[in-house]
């Protein structure tokens, strides 16, 4: 009578996620306990925002040394000048792109990392690898890991909460939070940004007193049944687990995401009323509400498709989806920072590739996996860190390399997660986050306020 009992305030008789692999996956002392991921689909270009080259300035129109590593068709190894201009910003000097004017006024906030390098300059792949750590698909994506090793804060709320677009999903769809060989229990939960936050968490219409109570208690009885005769069947039983989790959340999730409780000031600053930017700032907002209710993890995704994928008209159409994001995003670190929440909370803005420095269709620019800009924020990560650099025309990470393994094992360092050591037995073989016997991952010391000792 699981389900009924937490309908009527009783506590459950078992936790939403019980794990015993915490004591031993958690090794260090946790500098943060939640991260929300932005996750920026398409490729933004690390020239056009970040990483400013003056000789890419310099000599456009001319032939890049040695060629680029080319996607598709219509390049032309010809230099490419940036369109936008750039200014210095903050006390550390970060160079930031006009297009991003919110971003630029939190850089001392931020933890830039220039020299990004992936595997792959295909769009899914490259989010793959970006959240996977390999290019195909199967494998869980960082939010499941983390659930899975650290389990949630809150009972009545899931572990890993996914705040998409509701006008559709970015490449790759559900694939982004996805299980994979873990539990079902630990894929990422949609939340919906229009009309009820969980699809089909209340019934369609009114019950009669002691219907529901009733059907939850047979309900229990036939799953609990079930379970017994098929044991260790992972679907089934995060569909119970599931069962539990909605009951908790008819009372939970309609709080968590009521914005009346929010400040007239507190809306302005993400521009929920911007017909742009409003879309995304909301989403950032209910990410804000969500960490500070003790869900673990957060995942932010952009407008459908690959917005950040400027094959042509860059100029242009990159206008759009910076207008888009830029507010939102730096509205959250405001926010978090103003709320004692910034020291304890992990925010990653990430596309999963960057762009060539030559051109393509004659204004714009193809993928290139040698090269992205990414930044942290909170959770002991730097602030006002500018890290690594690229060569002189943006083309490739030469100086303090930084590969994804060797990121996302940093990430988890922060919440006292040993990468190496969050194991979980799948096709003869013991797996880990970063693959750590393939990749040789390992934390990024150069990143961190109270980096790792080495012995």
């Amino acid at each position: 009578m699981v389900l009924a009992d937490l309908l009527r305030g009783a506590p459950s008789s078992r936790p939403l996620i019980h794990n015993d692999l915490t004591a031993r996956a958690t090794h260090f002392p946790a500098k943060a306990k939640a991260i929300i991921q932005l996750v920026q689909n398409g490729g933004p270009s690390q020239m056009d925002l970040f990483d400013p080259k003056p000789e890419l300035q310099r000599r456009a129109g001319q032939p890049l040394p040695g060629g680029v590593e080319i996607h598709q068709p219509n390049n032309v190894n010809v230099l490419l000048a940036s369109p936008f201009t750039f200014k210095k910003h903050g006390q550390c000097g970060m160079d930031i792109s006009e297009m991003l004017p919110h971003t630029a006024g939190i850089v001392d906030d931020l933890c830039f990392i220039r020299s990004m390098h992936t595997e792959h300059n295909n769009h899914l792949e490259g989010l793959n690898m970006l959240l996977t750590c390999k290019i195909f698909p199967g494998r869980p994506v960082m939010g499941a890991w983390i659930s899975y090793a650290l389990g949630t804060e809150n009972q009545s709320l899931p572990a890993y909460v996914v705040l998409r677009d509701p006008k559709g999903y970015t490449i790759g769809g559900k694939q982004l939070w996805a299980n994979g060989y873990l539990p079902a229990l630990y894929q990422g939960v949609e939340f919906s940004m229009k009309g009820a936050p969980v699809h089909h968490l209340a019934p369609p219409e009114p019950l009669p007193d002691g219907a529901q109570k009733s059907s939850l208690q047979f309900l229990s009885k036939l799953n609990e049944g079930h379970l017994r005769d098929h044991p260790g069947e992972s679907e089934l039983e995060a569909r119970i687990r599931n069962f539990e989790l909605a009951a908790r959340m008819q009372l939970a999730a309609g709080d968590v995401l009521d914005l009346s409780k929010e400040s007239a000031a507190t809306k302005k600053l993400y521009g929920i009323d911007h017909p742009v930017a409003g879309p995304y700032g909301l989403r950032c907002l209910m990410a804000r509400r969500l960490v500070e209710k003790g869900v673990r993890f957060v995942q932010v995704t952009t407008s459908p498709g690959q917005p950040w994928d400027h094959h042509n008209r860059i100029k242009q159409d990159m206008h759009k989806i910076a207008t888009e994001t830029d507010q939102g995003s730096a509205a959250l670190i405001h926010d978090l920072k103003s709320r004692g929440l910034l020291d304890s909370t992990i925010v990653m803005w990430a596309g999963e590739f960057g762009r060539l420095p030559t051109t393509q269709n004659g204004d714009g620019r193809d993928h290139n996996r040698n090269a992205f800009t990414l930044w942290f924020a909170g959770g002991g990560f730097k602030k006002g860190l500018i890290y690594g650099e690229t060569d002189e025309f943006g083309y490739k990470a030469v100086v303090d390399r930084v590969p994804v393994p060797n990121m996302i094992a940093t990430v988890l360092h922060q919440l006292g997660l040993d990468h190496s050591r969050i194991q979980y037995p799948h096709g003869g073989r013991l797996e880990t986050p970063s693959d750590v016997t393939v990749t040789g991952a390992k934390v990024v010391p150069d990143l961190l306020i109270d980096p790792p000792k080495v012995s």
